[in-house]
């Protein structure tokens, strides 16, 4: 190892870079897993026992009345019971734009005074109907101050108020976690947060001296009943804690499943570099053989140094991933102003263990091919000058054709069955069996690719370069090809995705403006009233509109959506719906509508009665099915119900309109005299079809991104293994170069055919790693064809893309090993042995 340090060098970069992202995710979960218990211990801090009403699935909750506070007052050990409102209020910025977090919720409660909270100097606490008090990060965000007007959305549309104060939290922070809060009045809150006066959302209860926290508790849960819940501060924290790490090890999760593709990268790139290594030294391991080492020896010789690259890469990787965890943390915490207070940066036992286990584990594996190959050499072998002959490929090639196949097998059953260990699985086996297969592959493509760039000499000869030992090339492609197939896969299943929607929204939605909500009001979608979709039914060039409220509804144990329609016939229309059974007309106050695909799972027909629980209804009422409509793409799995039904939804209002314009009539035009009737909603958004599908498919694009960036370790990696590849190739063809030069082979001609051999390899992978990608994003579309996705879609240009990208990899893993080769020493090159 002593005498080969940079010829390692690079190997063990690649489990650096792999136990860097293991160690590094395991520091960003536990930092932030510790700073949101401090948060919670701390939001909690002055609260010993906390009173809400028993939520029952499938209803809202009933709120809680004065009387319930005279109760809790009058239960021995009570100090002070407080009542509590709040709910969902979203404040609009000075740019008319709707102010969003990045997670942190928007709330407005009533002011009492008695919370964590304290008005700064120069402000009071609201005491009109028509004054608020405003949290720090929400006044600096959104540039308000003492005196200004506010905008707010609650249960009611758009209504301004006068800012009075501006309230922070102990030590001068601006919010606890970024959330947008305001504070009004008790009567105000009550109105506009649970759209009903004089009720409460919540009891807040101090202990007096003396009396345990538990013991409180408990006397309040005796003195109100089963109808309630009453916990502990301590209990509350721990709940909103142990919610928000559950999301954490999900985050987690995902971030150890692409460190797993970076290391899995990883294995190609030191399977690679010890074969090499082996190659390079087949005498001296035969003169060792000749002298008397076993095979054991020789074997244990290279494990070892597998072991101590692997040591001491998962030494440097765990220190490099805490530095990266730690520096994670700290942007997570200031994204959207958050403004969380981290706790200290700690290193978990799991992010040490997982460290050496994966980094030695994953060299050590990777070296064992290679170790068994260097036993089998023959002490005769000593005396040769050439390096191990290059192998059939016979066996190789049938083996990776069984890999591949079980591996394809297996996918298909995991997306049949939708069980994510089998498709993983299946993805992982079939990733080895393309490897498998790559050598088989290699000459051939290699040669056609390669003719592109052989017009000259340099460019014949990296050619031929590349494609002379096929394992070796096949195994530094390989490495490439996973990564560049995986982001191919995904973006064929997205591209699939809005080529669906665009079919669907061009043939089946027959509307021609789509009014929706462009975000959610804190786990409620945004509406408008229904009285302004009475006037858009009015507005000159409109020919008919249709909306509906939203909720879930309870079945039994089954949670199912449901959708209160105000215009069943124009609804059929505009979504090309066909009966099936029945007739799609308005439904009656006890009649509700079907797909086919709900009713056949369900075994519902025309005249069946059906039993729905609504979120504020009481009990559940009986409904009788009057329709059922043919399989369509849109409204799947919805159940339709009465206008009527949306009284006992949890927001009455609209979610969704459609309208369909006059023949004749631009739909332009009718859309400019829409939008001011929404001026007061200003969540709701007025679009053409086009704009509604560009809206719907934006998200993919940015997920798309954040794959591409957490992929992108595992392509660095693999471009550290064509750089070392190259590297070593290079030193293996020392003389050969020596004699290049010698008769008259100029530097740049060297650097030229360097490149070239670099650049056909890098593109050989891309190819592989496309058409791998393909296939894989081709069976998901089909797996998912239930859920909607019914087109293929292949995103033609981020290909083009990825394989200029392959290129310009080529050209830049080329340029270390090009000027090694082009700076060698003619005479020395000659001599080197």
């Amino acid at each position: 190892m002593l005498s080969r340090k940079l010829r390692l060098v690079l190997s063990a970069l690649a489990v650096v870079l792999g136990v860097m992202f293991v160690s590094g995710s395991f520091v960003l979960t536990d930092t932030l897993q510790r700073s949101f218990t401090d948060l919670f211990s701390s939001a909690f801090a002055n609260v010993d026992v906390s009173v809400s009403p028993k939520a029952e699935k499938g209803k809202q909750p009933e709120p809680l009345t004065p009387q319930a506070i005279s109760d809790v007052q009058a239960v021995p050990g009570v100090a002070k019971a407080v009542g509590d409102v709040q709910g969902s209020a979203r404040p609009i910025g000075k740019n008319n734009k709707v102010m969003t977090t990045s997670g942190a919720p928007r709330f407005g409660f009533n002011w009492t005074g008695t919370g964590l909270e304290k008005i700064r100097d120069g402000g009071k606490a609201p005491q009109a109907d028509n004054e608020v008090a405003v949290g720090a990060y929400l006044a600096s965000s959104g540039g308000f101050k003492v005196g200004d007007d506010i905008a707010l959305l609650t249960l009611e549309p758009k209504k301004t108020f006068k800012i009075t104060g501006v309230f922070e939290y102990a030590g001068g922070r601006e919010s606890m976690g970024g959330e947008l809060a305001v504070a009004f009045t008790q009567p105000v809150a009550q109105k506009l947060l649970l759209g009903q006066e004089n009720v409460f959302s919540g009891i807040t209860v101090t202990a007096a001296n003396g009396t345990s926290d538990d013991a409180l508790r408990d006397a309040v849960a005796a003195k109100l009943g089963a109808n309630y819940d009453v916990k502990t501060g301590a209990t509350l924290a721990k709940e909103q804690a142990d919610q928000i790490n559950e999301g954490l090890k999900f985050f987690n999760y995902v971030l150890l499943g692409f460190a797993g593709i970076a290391l899995f990268v990883g294995i190609f790139i030191i399977l690679n570099t010890f074969s090499i290594i082996v190659a390079q030294r087949t005498r001296e391991l035969a003169l060792l053989r000749s002298m008397g080492a076993s095979r054991g020896q020789v074997i244990g010789s290279v494990v070892l140094e597998a072991f101590v690259i692997g040591l001491i890469a998962s030494i440097v990787g765990l220190g490099a991933g805490v530095g990266v965890g730690a520096l994670l943390a700290k942007i997570f915490s200031s994204v959207g102003g958050s403004s969380l207070q981290l706790a200290g940066i700690g290193v978990p036992m799991s992010a040490v263990i997982s460290s050496f286990a994966v980094g030695i584990v994953v060299t050590m594996i990777a070296a064992v091919t290679p170790a068994l190959r260097a036993s089998r050499i023959a002490p005769v072998a000593a005396m040769r000058e050439a390096a191990t002959p290059d192998r059939p490929l016979t066996k190789i090639t049938i083996t990776g054709a069984l890999v591949a196949a079980a591996g394809g097998t297996a996918l298909g059953f995991g997306f049949r069955q939708a069980s994510l260990p089998l498709i993983f699985g299946g993805i992982l086996v079939a990733f080895v069996g393309v490897a498998l297969l790559t050598p088989m592959l290699s000459k051939p493509m290699v040669s056609l690719i390669g003719r592109l760039l052989s017009w000259s000499m340099p460019g014949l000869l990296g050619r031929r370069n590349s494609a002379r030992n096929p394992r070796r090339t096949a195994i530094t492609a390989a490495a490439l090809m996973v990564g560049i197939s995986l982001i191919t896969g995904v973006s064929v299943v997205l591209t699939s995705a809005t080529k669906s929607i665009e079919k669907l929204a061009s043939g089946q939605l027959q509307t021609d403006l789509i009014i929706s909500g462009e975000g959610q009001m804190e786990g409620q979608p945004a509406t408008f009233g229904p009285d302004v979709l009475t006037k858009i039914e009015k507005t000159d060039g409109v020919e008919q509109a249709v909306g509906w409220s939203s909720d879930g509804v309870l079945q039994g144990e089954d949670q199912m959506f449901g959708i209160a329609v105000t215009n069943m016939p124009a609804l059929k229309t505009m979504f090309a719906l066909k009966p099936k059974s029945g007739d799609l007309v308005a439904l009656k106050d006890d009649q509700i509508g079907l797909p086919e695909d709900l009713a056949t799972d369900k075994g519902w027909n025309v005249g069946s009665q059906v039993s729905l629980q609504l979120a504020k209804a009481s009990a559940p009422k009986t409904f009788t099915v009057a329709f059922v409509w043919q399989k369509s793409q849109v409204l799947q799995g919805a159940i339709v119900l009465p206008p009527s039904a949306s009284k006992e939804f949890r927001s009455d209002g609209i979610g969704q309109a459609f309208v369909q314009v006059k023949p004749g009539t631009t739909v332009a035009d009718v859309q400019k005299r829409v939008e001011p009737l929404l001026a007061d909603n200003p969540e709701i958004t007025v679009q053409d079809r086009s704009g509604f599908v560009k809206q719907t498919t934006s998200q993919f694009d940015t997920v798309l991104l954040m794959i591409q960036i957490l992929l992108a370790l595992a392509i660095l990696i693999a471009v550290l293994g064509v750089i070392n590849t190259l590297a070593l190739s290079v030193i293996e063809r020392t003389r050969e170069l020596g004699l290049l030069r010698a008769i008259g082979m100029r530097r740049a001609q060297v650097m030229r055919m360097i490149t070239v051999e670099s650049v056909v390899i890098s593109v050989f992978g891309a190819v592989l790693g496309l058409a791998v990608g393909l296939a894989l994003g081709v069976a998901t579309v089909q797996a998912l064809k239930d859920q909607g996705i019914s087109e293929i879609g292949f995103p033609w240009m981020t290909m083009v893309q990825y394989l200029v990208v392959a290129a310009f990899v080529g050209v830049i893993a080329a340029i270390l090993p090009a000027i090694r080769a082009a700076r060698l020493n003619v005479l020395d090159a000659i001599a080197y042995e």
